[in-house]
């Protein structure tokens, strides 16, 4: 078997880190080396980010200026903590899903994340938030678990332009991908839209550059939200936050939605199969808000 990844741990590792890279790189010159401190000549490099809402909200554009060509990083660990985390709370989730939405634009210089711990023994904290929280007979998902969902489809799809036009509210955040149904074969061009802000948004999106059209019916609209920023789900009310889904009507490439205030919302907008090279045409979602 060969071994293809590799992670190394340890800051202090020094000058005997290095000749170790590079005694392995010579005998393994097929594997990914992840490294967990500074070193020069790097594959990979890992990232950790823990800190408050606010902050992983701006975050979103942390890798909009990164040098392409040197190691991409991995973000081994992130997640919301302190006051605004709870024990999972809307908010905490919103803010992750801005920062997730930011390095699914940056995908090109970022390899992979990875959520803080996932599960927690509800009778056994030690860290919070975590995604999933269990006993002895039940579990529930935190809502940063349900909004994990908005992303499984993010591996493997491909990534689009897309331009947000709003002035004087900087609290949006959007990504657009294209991604194949693996169960019936159908395609969708995904939009995500996250509204950060306490005011509900008009939105007119205008996508151009598609080379399968947009079919009318079998689009889906999916919402996040809550009545509180601090809202959580637990064992007596474990759907308080949970995504919602809707059909959207008529859809098209030119439409006017609203987005909820402190929402992550996505359009799946269904591709008409027609025309077998959609997923080599390169669609730019153009979004146009006012308040």
């Amino acid at each position: 078997m060969l071994l293809t990844v590799l992670s190394l741990r340890g800051e202090t590792l020094g000058l005997h880190g290095v000749q170790f890279v590079q005694q392995w790189d010579t005998q393994s010159p097929f594997s990914l080396i992840i490294f967990l401190w500074e070193i020069r000549n790097a594959q990979c490099t890992t990232i950790k980010v823990y800190t408050s809402s606010g902050d992983m909200f701006s975050k979103s554009s942390m890798f909009d200026s990164t040098p392409r060509g040197g190691p991409k990083a991995i973000v081994s660990e992130y997640a919301v903590t302190g006051n605004d985390a709870g024990r999972g709370t809307l908010v905490a989730a919103l803010a992750e899903a801005a920062f997730l939405i930011g390095l699914e634009r940056n995908s090109d210089a970022v390899e992979m994340a990875s959520c803080a711990p996932l599960f927690v023994n509800d009778n056994d904290r030690r860290w919070s938030p975590d995604a999933i929280v269990f006993n002895s007979w039940q579990h529930y998902g935190c809502p940063n678990y349900w909004m994990l969902h908005f992303f499984k489809e993010s591996s493997g799809a491909a990534l689009h332009p897309s331009t947000i036009q709003v002035s004087n509210y900087n609290q949006l955040v959007a990504s657009a991908i294209t991604w194949q149904n693996s169960k019936d074969g159908n395609t969708y061009l995904k939009i995500k839209v996250l509204n950060f802000g306490n005011k509900a948004v008009d939105l007119s999106i205008s996508i151009t550059g598609l080379e399968n059209e947009i079919q009318t019916f079998g689009s889906i609209k999916t919402v996040l939200t809550s009545g509180s920023l601090r809202d959580e789900n637990s064992f007596q009310q474990p759907d308080k936050v949970v995504p919602v889904e809707s059909p959207i009507s008529n859809a098209r490439e030119e439409m006017s939605l609203v987005l909820d205030p402190y929402s992550l919302t996505s359009f799946d907008l269904l591709l008409d199969p027609s025309n077998s090279t959609m997923m080599h045409s390169v669609p730019e979602s153009s979004l146009h808000s006012s308040m």
